[in-house]
């Protein structure tokens, strides 16, 4: 009788990231963030898997009381057929439920509270969206940012090479 080895779990170890928007971490503090469903059109897909997207000045909005992902840049790729017109920055719906939909229409009703969409990324097959309500940074609050990321690169600097002597 011989014993079998333990079937081996299928595991990704890559990470299901497909873009961040680290201006938004910088520029706002995060208070509270959701996770949306995005409807995309298939070539939108298929650009995502090729990594072709920017978040950077992106941002959500209410109208209707559905929520919208604007400015979004989603760059075609060049074998989408020459017959059809694709537009890189669409508007994009955001799939939330009802109770996100009206936290987030009530923050955002409030002053210097915004919605962004920090990350991108994979949740099986679906495309997901983690938005988060944040209020603005001050001027000072960004140089102490800067700092602490400075002190912390610094310790790891220190740490590194003491470990080596």
């Amino acid at each position: 009788m011989t014993a079998m080895a333990p079937a081996k779990s299928k595991k990704k170890t890559s990470d299901n990231t497909i873009a961040q928007n680290r201006r938004a971490r910088f520029d706002y503090q995060i208070l509270d963030t959701f996770e949306a469903g995005v409807a995309l059109a298939g070539w939108e897909v298929k650009s995502l898997r090729a990594g072709k997207v920017q978040l950077t000045d992106s941002f959500v909005q209410m109208h209707r009381g559905e929520a919208y992902l604007y400015g979004a840049n989603i760059t075609p790729l060049d074998t989408i057929s020459t017959h059809y017109v694709s537009e890189p920055t669409r508007t994009r719906k955001l799939l939330l439920h009802k109770k996100e939909l009206a936290k987030i229409s009530a923050a955002i009703a409030q002053k210097g509270q915004t919605c962004v969409c920090t990350v991108l990324y994979w949740k099986g097959h679906l495309v997901k969206a983690k938005v988060g309500l944040a209020a603005g940074k001050k001027q000072h609050d960004k140089r102490d940012t800067e700092k602490e990321r400075d002190w912390q690169r610094q310790k790891a600097r220190v740490v590194r090479d003491n470990v080596k002597q």
